[in-house]
């Protein structure tokens, strides 16, 4: 018979069996793979899963063709990359920062992109998705190269406080910037409104490959500046006394940020939560060592992002919901619920 220690003359009760961390990733995995295949499964058109695995397999009739290889695996290749891009990039601007609220958002490069976007529409007649994908990468990396510039003035140089004050004040003039030229052109305002709600419908692969080097290289970034990102995290002085070339990490955060937050916003539109929540969740899976924490945001992130796509074009609408909507709605209460908890409360 197992002894249960006694405290106050009360039985404690007996501890939860804890999860090995592996099996915490291969769970991840397993997740990712399962909304990769609901993702060509579901959507509008009613297939069997018969035949669209006869498609893919280089059968199938034209219009399951068209469905799949035109509609549903592009549409899935973009979901997986704009999730991952977001993810890592929240799990790295939260690490540098050492704020837990922190999101891709915070250096102005979703607001750099928004408006790079709505001047390329009003003044340039840009009208198709690969044409706001090289406006919104362009629009990030200015900004986001203003931010660093303005929030590096000064002897203390670029800390990570003042780096976000500066990125919430320049982003909120270009935000409102934004707004500004969007209401003022009711054409700029109709094409606007589909993009910014974050949707991954007719984004194909002439949208993603052009993106895809980019994210690699921000991808690869993040898993080099993750390490120094330990002792970022028990502070700079710390970092540097444990001989981390903090300039270095620095510049690799904000590159690899820029890049991945950049290319998901250019792709998708804003989708909100992803980078803000995945992290908290990882961060309580596994611990917090932030290589890790990159690599199970690699993988939850896309997972969810296919998932709020999968889940909008089943919604009972007169139109599918973009997936930056539904990430809202799963976003908003499971955040709640992740920072109610101690252990996801800090770094």
């Amino acid at each position: 018979m197992a002894l249960t220690r006694v405290r106050g003359g009360e039985a404690a009760a007996p501890r939860a069996p804890v999860v090995p961390r592996s099996a915490r990733v291969t769970g991840a995995a397993a997740v990712l793979a399962v909304a990769v295949v609901l993702s060509l499964l579901v959507g509008a058109a009613p297939l069997a899963p018969s035949t669209v695995l006869d498609t893919l397999v280089g059968g199938g009739t034209d219009e399951s063709r068209f469905v799949v290889w035109d509609q549903r695996v592009p549409r899935t290749a973009a979901g997986l990359v704009v999730g991952a891009a977001l993810g890592v990039a929240g799990a790295l601007i939260q690490a540098f920062t050492r704020n837990p609220l922190a999101d891709p958002g915070i250096l102005g490069v979703n607001a750099g992109a928004a408006f790079a976007v709505a001047v390329g529409i009003t003044f340039l007649g840009v009208t198709s998705p690969f044409g706001y994908v090289w406006l919104a990468c362009a629009g990030a990396l200015v900004l986001t190269t203003v931010v660093y510039g303005v929030g590096s003035a000064g002897r203390d140089g670029a800390g990570p406080v003042r780096l976000t004050v500066t990125g919430v004040a320049v982003g909120a003039v270009f935000t409102g910037l934004t707004t500004g030229l969007t209401l003022t052109h009711p054409d700029a305002f109709d094409r606007m409104r589909g993009w910014s709600a974050g949707s991954l419908l007719g984004r194909g692969f002439e949208v993603v490959l052009p993106v895809l080097p980019l994210v690699v290289v921000g991808l690869v970034l993040a898993v080099a500046a993750a390490p120094g990102l330990n002792s970022v995290a028990l502070g700079i002085d710390v970092a540097r006394a444990q001989g981390v070339d903090v300039n270095r990490v620095r510049w690799a955060v904000l590159v690899s940020v820029t890049l991945l937050a950049g290319c998901a916003t250019a792709v998708a539109g804003p989708i909100v939560f992803v980078g803000l929540m995945v992290p908290h969740l990882v961060r309580w899976a596994v611990g917090t060592d932030q290589r890790r924490i990159v690599l199970g945001s690699l993988l939850v992130a896309p997972a969810l992002v296919v998932l709020a796509d999968v889940v909008g074009r089943i919604a009972v609408l007169p139109s599918e919901m973009p997936a930056g909507v539904v990430t809202a709605f799963i976003g908003a209460p499971v955040l709640i619920a992740l920072v109610r908890r101690p252990q996801a409360s800090g770094l």
